[in-house]
């Protein structure tokens, strides 16, 4: 099982860590250079974990697990009005994005009011092709607790935020609850709402690293890091995609930034070593995010094998 990781040190003999992480048939989703210091977000087999431990040591950095690395989180307000979208949503995603995780924020059409929020299917579609979602309730207790109907159908674990304290077994659809952090019209700065942040982190990666327990029980026939890689191989013309993260990375496939209709049979037909192609091990539809494609892999138990 592939075990992510956060390396954060300098950038002398960085190459060792990027080297090492190949050879132990690894996977390098994201590498951040700021001056002096380098990030590294690594996919690493858990039984070779020591070695890149002993490495990280004798190179002072550090080495931290990321639950959230290569995982795409939906960052959802009940709508894009001034009231709805404080700062506290940019922060959330953007915290979240520092741990790894790639976020996307999504205001829905009909989230007003506590009677009449709705959510449509084109919404709930979207919010499911993520691993999780984090819902971005206010202040008001009988408000947050209504507005359940927003993601009883939601299929990926939800993680709600609110400012009052409820109990989470009070909010029965949701997989957990973050309090305090509710309605702010300020940036989290302060030592309690950073804690806040924290906190939403710690929930998240506590979602992904459940689900990431129930594919180990049926694994997917191949990896997505690796479906990632021979897609970029094969199909070059994904690098020149206007979007700054062409590939997105999913815990149960990828999504390829490029037209659907255009570029559907060729992402299909992306070949591995083993002489299988993608379009046999995954299905390949259409994304509802700007009609991208959407590669969700099958599990073993489907196409009875594993490579």
């Amino acid at each position: 099982m592939l075990e992510p990781v956060m390396f954060t040190g300098g950038l002398y003999k960085h190459d060792l860590v990027l080297e090492l992480v190949e050879d132990l048939g690894g996977y390098i989703l994201q590498k951040n250079v700021t001056q002096t210091e380098i990030i590294l977000l690594l996919l690493v087999p858990s039984e070779d974990m020591n070695a890149l431990e002993i490495l990280s040591r004798d190179l002072r950095g550090e080495l931290v697990r990321a639950p959230l690395a290569g995982t795409e989180v939906a960052v959802v307000t009940p709508t894009l009005a001034i009231h709805h979208l404080p700062h506290v949503a940019c922060d959330i995603a953007e915290y979240l994005r520092r741990h790894g995780s790639k976020t996307n924020m999504i205001g829905m059409a009909r989230g007003v009011g506590r009677e009449i929020a709705q959510i449509n299917e084109y919404e709930t579609a979207l919010i499911n092709e993520h691993d999780a979602a984090v819902f971005i309730f206010g202040n008001f207790e009988d408000c947050i607790k209504k507005k359940e109907d927003l993601y009883r159908n939601i299929s990926v674990p939800v993680i709600i935020t609110g400012g009052p304290k409820i109990d989470p077994e009070e909010l029965p659809y949701a997989f957990g609850y973050v309090p305090s952090i509710g309605r702010m019209a300020h940036r989290t700065r302060k030592a309690t709402e950073i804690g806040s942040l924290d906190n939403i982190v710690e929930m998240v990666g506590r979602a992904l690293d459940k689900t990431r327990e129930a594919i180990a029980k049926d694994p997917l026939t191949t990896s997505p890091p690796r479906v990632m890689d021979a897609v970029r191989e094969q199909v070059p013309e994904v690098e020149f995609s206007y979007s700054p993260l062409p590939i997105a990375l999913n815990l149960t496939g990828v999504r390829v930034k490029l037209p659907y209709a255009g570029y559907r049979d060729k992402v299909a037909a992306v070949t591995f070593d083993e002489g299988v192609k993608l379009g046999e091990v995954a299905t390949i539809r259409p994304s509802r995010m700007k009609d991208y494609i959407l590669v969700r892999i099958l599990p073993s138990s489907e196409t009875g094998f594993v490579f």
